[in-house]
């Protein structure tokens, strides 16, 4: 027997579909998803808590689009949620933190969540603007070796200048 979140995935995932019905799909996935959030970030100081059946009907969703959105929203949560074994009489919670949500939906690149007007009351735009531009650099790869020049002594340690020791090594062997 498959779990909520396998028939999630397979629903959600499945090669069947053509371009056009996986646009619909997830269109519509997503309108539902903005839905709660809407409703979550309404009133983040409370704990919304329930069985996942329950809170799949409060929010007016089928179990595995309910499962799918706890995949998403599970590494935002204060607790992370069981959802790897979940069935519809799991008791799950939807307690986030703020901050990292609003993250991982920058680095979901969720625009139609992380533009939402009820993050205007939650955090400051200057800090969401911080949020958003950290999440942004974390992909940034920086070299920190600084260049070898020429003239500089050869990182060996022959003492010979490295135009003269291994940058030839290294030109000779191309």
């Amino acid at each position: 027997m498959s779990t909520l979140l396998e028939t999630w995935y397979e629903e959600a995932y499945q090669q069947k579909r053509n371009p056009k019905q996986d646009q619909f799909f997830w269109a519509a996935y997503f309108a539902s998803e903005k839905e709660v959030y809407e409703q979550l970030l309404a009133n983040p100081d409370v704990e919304v808590k329930g069985t996942v059946k329950e809170l799949a009907e409060r929010y007016n969703m089928t179990l595995k689009k309910f499962a799918g959105f706890l995949d998403g929203i599970n590494d935002s949560l204060k607790t992370k949620n069981p959802i790897e074994e979940m069935t519809e009489d799991t008791e799950v919670s939807l307690a986030f933190d703020p901050e990292k949500l609003y993250y991982n939906m920058c680095e979901a690149k969720a625009d139609w969540l992380y533009n939402l007007p009820q993050w205007d009351a939650i955090i400051p735009e200057d800090r969401r603007k911080e949020l958003f531009l950290q999440q942004r650099k974390s992909h940034t790869v920086v070299n920190t070796q600084a260049k070898i020049g020429r003239n500089d002594p050869c990182p060996c340690g022959s003492g010979k200048k490295y135009k003269n020791c291994c940058l030839k090594k290294d030109q000779s062997a191309q």
